[in-house]
């Protein structure tokens, strides 16, 4: 059984940090891009970052020099670093495994507030 949990959000004042976690399982994690969506109330879902089965990454010009996405193959996680966060940050945050077209998996969501 295909598991994405993801873990880390809450409520942060402007400028501060959080780290997401998204565990897998029921899948070959390895061989899978990961990618980080988000979505704010009454707005699309947008990809956030993406990182490949061997390590690049790639980051939304929305978020470029304050997000940092990473992943631990040994433990089947994925990471979100989100630092000098803004209240525009303020979503659903979405973890989504993809192979295929049919080999492709969501998370949840684990809410970010971003407020004083």
């Amino acid at each position: 059984q295909v598991q994405l949990v993801e873990s880390g959000g809450g409520l942060v004042q402007p400028g501060g940090s959080l780290r997401l976690s998204c565990a897998a399982s029921g899948f070959t994690f390895s061989s899978y891009v990961m990618r980080w969506h988000r979505q704010a109330p009454g707005k699309e879902r947008e990809l956030v970052a993406r990182i490949t089965s061997s390590g690049a990454w790639t980051i939304a010009n929305s978020v470029k020099g304050r997000f940092t996405i990473s992943r631990d193959n040994a433990k089947n996680t994925v990471y979100l670093q989100m630092n000098s966060l803004k209240p525009e940050d303020t979503a659903v945050y979405y973890c989504n495994a993809f192979f295929t077209v049919t080999n492709n998996y969501w998370g949840q969501g684990t809410q970010v507030t971003v407020s004083s």
